[in-house]
């Protein structure tokens, strides 16, 4: 266990290692300190998620030291975003050798990743805007660094612009918020005592500003354009920043979890995140692109996380935003030899596996509304059961009534029932984790919550008919909208990077 004397040492140690960080990216830039030296600023980057993991583990207790705010949520962000940024700045070591820009890429993401951290440590809403701020402007400057192309220009216009609209609805919100309860701490503006002074009227605009400067970096409906825009950025930008900057909107919603009540503007984060996902998975399933599918991919889930957020699930969020961090890096990092297999299916008896995938849906229903009964009441649970019997549905027709025989069920049912194992640890790790982290909400209304799941079958109900008929006209429409939605601006498209001309010549 730490006591208050250890902790402030750890905080300490690790704005050491993130100043030694931000000064080897600094002594990077130098043309003439070597490459070599890459090495060993990769090394001391390594040393700020390290204590910050220490300081994870022995976590026992939330409170401020200074203008800090330290808890179990903000060590667990700081470690996810640089241990993320770690990694991918290992892996730029020789995929971005030869840019021009190479040892700016290093120096920016290390200046990056480091703000985004000490944003979420930050118990003075001040820091967190600044450094939030400042997290904005390093992405913007990665998206822009190869300023030769003039399609990265133009995706970097398109980001900075909403990132400016975000930063001051969150800027608005605060300021509005210490006007009313003349507190700059976290911990003391968000008490019940403090919000209680907040009117109604008030407190919805104060949200509605929050959701705002919420949807914009995660990409949201309709603010979805800059991150489809951005795919012109290298792979380990769009990786940083689909693994650990979209998704942030979560950890900002569950700081200030104790003013939402349920209101207009919950009820309008909850319309708005369940037309991301459908838009999202609409996206990714109609892009040709690699990186554009990923990117589809990404709307649908941040729409889902925060979905998760307006029905009061704080920690299923945050274990939605790391898995997802940790998944997305993983599949950008891997976008260079991601090759389509076609492979001939052989099915042996057609008949038999019908019946299991009537044996498969039956399960999924049984259990998801076995889910549901667990607690009725709540608008979470409810799309929870349809989301799990949905998946189950999902995995059980591919893992098992699709399987190559009876050892194939028997690997299928392997599968099904690991993941189901490894779904219970991760979920009883993140609640040990996150038990200092205090989360409060009120649910919206059940009706509204109704109107998202008839939403989302709709969705589901669409795509099921859109696959059956696809020589159809209205397929067709559909196919093309989506199509045009994922695509970017003409502007911002180039067969050829005209920078390159000068090279061929």
């Amino acid at each position: 266990m730490l006591d208050s004397l250890s902790l402030s040492s750890l905080l300490s140690l690790f704005f050491i290692m993130l100043i030694a960080s931000g000064l080897s990216g600094l002594l990077f830039l130098h043309p003439r300190v070597p490459l070599s030296y890459l090495r060993i600023h990769i090394s001391i980057v390594a040393l700020p998620p390290l204590v910050s993991l220490v300081a994870l583990v022995n976590s026992s207790e939330s409170g401020n030291i200074g203008p800090w705010y330290l808890d179990s949520l903000a060590w667990l962000m700081a470690f996810f975003v640089l241990a993320i940024g770690l990694i991918i700045q290992r892996f730029s070591v020789r995929y971005l050798m030869g840019d021009r820009s190479y040892r700016k890429y290093f120096t920016l993401f290390t200046f990056t990743t480091g703000a985004a951290s000490i944003a979420w440590l930050s118990g003075d809403f001040r820091l967190m805007v600044i450094f939030w701020g400042s997290t904005l402007v390093g992405l913007t400057l990665l998206i822009r660094l190869n300023s030769a192309w003039k399609v990265t220009s133009e995706a970097a216009k398109v980001s900075g612009r909403l990132f400016m609209l975000s930063w001051f609805s969150l800027l608005f919100a605060i300021t509005w918020l210490f006007q009313v309860t003349g507190q700059w701490q976290l911990s003391l503006a968000l008490t019940n005592e403090n919000l209680a002074q907040l009117g109604t009227w008030e407190k919805t605009g104060i949200n509605l500003l929050i959701v705002l400067a919420v949807i914009i970096p995660a990409a949201q409906w309709p603010f979805q354009r800059w991150l489809i825009e951005s795919v012109v950025a290298p792979t380990p930008v769009s990786a940083i920043m689909h693994a650990g900057l979209v998704n942030a909107g979560g950890i900002m919603l569950a700081r200030f979890s104790p003013l939402f009540n349920g209101d207009i503007a919950s009820i309008i984060l909850l319309l708005v995140a369940s037309i991301s996902v459908l838009i999202g998975s609409g996206i990714s399933l109609v892009q040709v692109d690699y990186k554009r599918q990923l990117v589809g991919s990404t709307i649908g889930q941040m729409g889902f996380m925060l979905i998760q957020c307006a029905l009061g699930a704080y920690i299923a969020a945050i274990i939605h935003l790391v898995l997802h961090g940790l998944f997305k890096d993983t599949l950008f990092l891997q976008a260079g030899s991601a090759v389509r297999r076609f492979e001939v299916s052989t099915r042996v008896n057609e008949r038999l596996s019908y019946l299991w995938i009537m044996a498969g849906r039956a399960l999924s229903l049984v259990v998801g509304v076995a889910f549901w009964l667990m607690a009725p009441g709540e608008g979470y649970q409810l799309i929870s059961a349809l989301i799990l019997g949905w998946s189950l549905s999902v995995s059980w027709t591919q893992l098992v009534a699709f399987g190559m025989g009876r050892i194939g069920r028997i690997v299928g049912f392997a599968f099904l029932g690991g993941a189901a194992i490894i779904y219970f640890i991760i979920h009883n790790l993140f609640n040990v984790l996150l038990h200092t982290t205090v989360f409060q909400s009120v649910q919206p209304p059940m009706p509204v919550v109704i109107i998202v799941v008839c939403l989302l079958l709709f969705g589901s109900t669409l795509g099921t008919w859109a696959a059956r008929n696809r020589s159809s006209v209205s397929f067709a429409v559909l196919y093309l909208w989506l199509v045009r939605l994922g695509e970017a601006k003409p502007k911002s498209v180039e067969s050829h990077p005209n920078y390159l001309k000068q090279y061929l010549s």
